[in-house]
């Protein structure tokens, strides 16, 4: 039989996105083995003499990272074979990653000042390493306006949670002008909805702890280049600090990669469903979702993406009504997260950092029915006025 292999399509970009979620990373089929290899638990590796191999040591390789690793570059560069990618523990290694390798004392990073908070919060450590850190909107491509002597811009589009779009061709045209290097958080879009080393960027980063993996259930992150020395940069880092994933979540993580276009698909769906149904709310203010026709990043989120996301965002009267709104819904759980199979939702501004009003909801889309998503959403508001 015949097996999937991204080189035999031309330029391994033709085959669709489900066959290529389902197939990424997976070795060719073996009599009598599995599909996909079962997790290496292993900490070291027999080494005869003065041999040498593709595994040494736990920290620096496992076979089980090497087939996730190869199914996201798939993903995120289905068109260029040579994209490496490195995962991590979590999103926040995969982003500390990217920062802390590339920057050194006298050297400048533009960030978005409205981007996921707890990348923001890496600001003081970088200050304390004489790191230049500058502050811009993702609106607007406001980051244009302070590249000045920039080493790295980072960019996060669409933003978390505020869902502001900022075009990433022209800003990272204008970055590599000035000598930066380019770093996008890939987190809500997922490499289906959007690519951001097509678009330019040097770095694609995400959380696979949300949208990619799907599921709640694990912590992972990563980060995908085509440059081979930033890639080895990355890699360095990674055994230098120890920000390992274990073999097991390595292996959900890929598991999960099978869904993947079934799953984005669905939500993507589902969020626009309940996005337009929100706009006749009267309760409702500063609605955000990149898919509907009337948010003001539509226009550019369509040109450079493919889905729009799970995520919808919206604020209520005040932080009394948004509690009771999220108190009464039933199939949505109340949590800081987004991404899952199943719908979340939660109050951003009980954790302080964003700047976001007291009413304001991050909800996340799940996989459930639209039309439940919507009545409970709606009974939900109802009850809470």
């Amino acid at each position: 039989m015949a097996e999937y292999d991204s080189d035999d399509t031309a330029g391994g970009d033709t085959a669709g996105e489900s066959t290529r979620s389902v197939h990424a990373g997976r070795p060719p089929a073996q009599p009598y083995e599995p599909s996909l290899p079962g997790p290496t638990f292993v900490s070291h590796f027999h080494l005869p003499g003065e041999a040498t191999g593709p595994y040494t040591y736990g920290r620096d390789q496992n076979p089980t990272w090497t087939l996730l690793e190869q199914a996201i570059s798939e993903l995120e560069s289905p068109a260029d074979p040579t994209a490496r990618t490195a995962v991590f523990a979590s999103g926040m290694a995969a982003v500390s990653a990217v920062l802390l390798s590339q920057l050194s004392a006298g050297d400048t990073v533009v960030l978005p000042s409205d981007c996921y908070q707890t990348t923001r919060t890496l600001q003081k450590r970088l200050e304390s390493y004489g790191v230049t850190v500058r502050l811009a909107p993702t609106r607007g491509d406001a980051q244009l306006r302070a590249l000045d002597g920039a080493r790295l811009l980072w960019l996060e589009t669409p933003s978390n949670p505020g869902l502001d779009v900022c075009d990433i061709r022209r800003l990272a045209d204008a970055a590599h002008a000035a000598g930066a290097l380019v770093a996008v958080d890939n987190t809500l879009a997922t490499p289906l909805g959007q690519r951001p080393l097509d678009l330019g960027a040097d770095f694609s980063v995400a959380s696979g702890t949300k949208a990619l993996t799907g599921h709640g259930d694990l912590l992972l992150g990563y980060v995908t280049t085509r440059d081979p020395e930033l890639a080895e940069q990355t890699l360095l880092w990674r055994k230098t600090v120890g920000a390992i994933p274990g073999p097991m979540e390595a292996w959900l993580a890929h598991r999960s990669l099978a869904t993947l276009a079934l799953r984005v698909d669905r939500q993507a769906a589902n969020a626009l469903e309940l996005a337009t149904a929100l706009t006749e709310r009267p309760e409702v203010t500063e609605l955000r979702h990149p898919g509907l026709s009337t948010d003001p990043a539509h226009r550019l989120a369509a040109a450079q993406m493919r889905r729009f996301g799970s995520v919808v965002s919206f604020t209520l009267p005040d932080q009394e009504h948004a509690e009771r709104f999220l108190a009464a819904l039933r199939i949505t759980v109340e949590a800081t997260s987004f991404g899952s199979v199943q719908c979340t939702a939660e109050r951003r501004a009980r954790w302080g950092g964003d700047a976001v009003p007291p009413g304001f909801i991050r909800f996340s889309v799940g996989v459930e029915d639209a039309a439940d998503i919507v009545a409970d959403v709606t009974r939900a508001l109802d009850a809470a006025k």
